[in-house]
C-alpha cells in the first residue's frame, strides 16, 4: 500500500494511511511524539502550520537514500522505523 510520490516525499495518503497504523497502537505513541520533536524543523512553533515537521528536503533526502528515486515507502515503514526507534531506546 504505497500512496507516496514517485522521486519525491509521499503525498498526503500515505502520511493518512500512516498515521492511521500509528494511531492504532498507542504503544508508539509516545515514540512518534519524542521523533517528531527530534526531526522537527528549528522554531517549527513561530511559523505556520505551527506543527514540529520535519525540513521537507530532510524527508526527501532521507526516502531516496532508502527507497532510490523511484521508490515509494510501504504503508506500514513508519510504524516499523517507530518499532525500532522504542526498542533502540530501551
Amino acid at each position: 500500500m504505497g500512496g507516496g510520490r514517485r522521486g519525491g516525499a509521499p503525498g498526503v495518503r500515505w502520511w493518512a494511511t500512516a498515521a492511521g497504523a500509528v494511531l492504532r497502537r498507542p504503544a508508539l505513541w509516545p515514540t512518534a511524539a519524542r521523533q517528531a520533536l527530534r526531526l522537527a524543523r528549528p522554531g517549527w512553533w513561530r511559523r505556520p502550520p505551527f506543527l514540529p515537521l520535519p525540513d521537507p528536503d530532510y524527508v526527501r533526502f532521507r526516502l531516496q537514500t532508502a527507497y532510490g528515486s523511484t521508490g515509494t515507502p510501504a504503508g506500514d515503514d513508519l510504524v516499523a522505523y517507530l518499532s525500532w526507534c522504542r526498542e533502540f531506546n530501551r
